[in-house]
């Protein structure tokens, strides 16, 4: 029994660990997003056209690599999506329109952060959900083990004094 709760402890302190390093990484990598992404010159009429495109294409995702903006692929469709994107940005089309867009294209999943809505609700609370559930079994393995831990009757509290005594240090 011991055995498994340290197993379980050691599970629920890298559960923590990793969610809290996921977190590190994620916001590291959003604000280096323009710097990494993909050079394709382009000509804007203006900066806040420009300003508006590099928001966009930083907040959309890749359908094909599902794990990357569409500034930061490669893939022939995020490539396509960044090629509609100017287009609609120097057509005068604002970014809610443009986002709008592409929700209706390609749904929810195509947003980096998708609205809080029914079918989103779980994506936004998962991670705090996964992080309570550990919380919990953090808790109650540490309430089960202080429960498992008996007192010392007197005969036993006796043989171990006399075996402190009787040893020489």
């Amino acid at each position: 029994m011991a055995e498994q709760g340290r197993r379980v402890l050691v599970l629920a302190v890298i559960m923590l660990t990793s969610i809290g390093a996921l977190a590190s990484i994620g916001a590291l990598t959003s604000s280096a997003a323009h710097a990494a992404s993909v050079f394709e010159p382009r000509r804007f009429t203006s900066p806040e056209h420009e300003e508006r495109y590099h928001t966009l294409i930083d907040e959309l995702r890749c359908l094909v690599c599902q794990n990357q903006t569409i500034a930061d692929s490669n893939a022939d469709l995020a490539s396509d999506l960044r090629r509609e994107v100017y287009r609609m940005v120097e057509d005068g089309q604002s970014a809610e329109e443009i986002a709008g867009f592409m929700v209706t294209r390609y749904g929810d999943f195509v947003l980096y952060r998708p609205p809080l809505q029914g079918g989103t609700v779980l994506l936004w609370a998962g991670p705090f959900l996964l992080v309570a559930l550990g919380l919990a079994v953090l808790v109650l393995h540490l309430r089960r083990r202080r429960a498992s831990v008996k007192p010392i009757d007197e005969d036993a509290r006796e043989r171990l004094r006399r075996i402190i005594e009787s040893e020489t240090f």
